[in-house]
């Protein structure tokens, strides 16, 4: 059930209601006691997504599982073998790409 916002138009005493969403709006202000009291339009409240089942990866398919695993055991298993590790990382004294391909160090005069 909402909280609606309520105003009276005669003493000005703003309050919270906390009211079905079928409830017809209140129009006695329980301040002065005159029947001038208006709902107010809220921008609402904010929705909150606890617990698992809101992302697109927490259904995914036991087939999917399966293949994705068996994708990251190979790729572990070529990283091994190119002798980085896995990492990526050029390992001291090779020349890569990134740096133009010169492994030795500029020289100034």
């Amino acid at each position: 059930m909402p909280t609606y916002d309520y105003e009276c138009g005669a003493c000005g005493h703003a309050f919270e209601l906390f009211q079905s969403i079928t409830a017809k709006p209140v129009r006695k202000c329980p301040s002065c006691g005159r029947p001038r009291a208006m709902r107010l339009i809220g921008t609402g409240a904010g929705v909150l997504f606890r617990g698992s089942g809101f992302y697109q990866t927490d259904y995914r398919s036991e087939n999917y599982k399966q293949r994705a695993r068996a994708e990251k055991e190979s790729a572990g298993a070529a990283a091994s073998k190119s002798g980085d590790g896995g990492t990526g990382k050029a390992t001291p004294g090779s020349s890569t790409a990134s740096n133009g391909g010169s492994s030795g160090s500029a020289k100034t005069s």
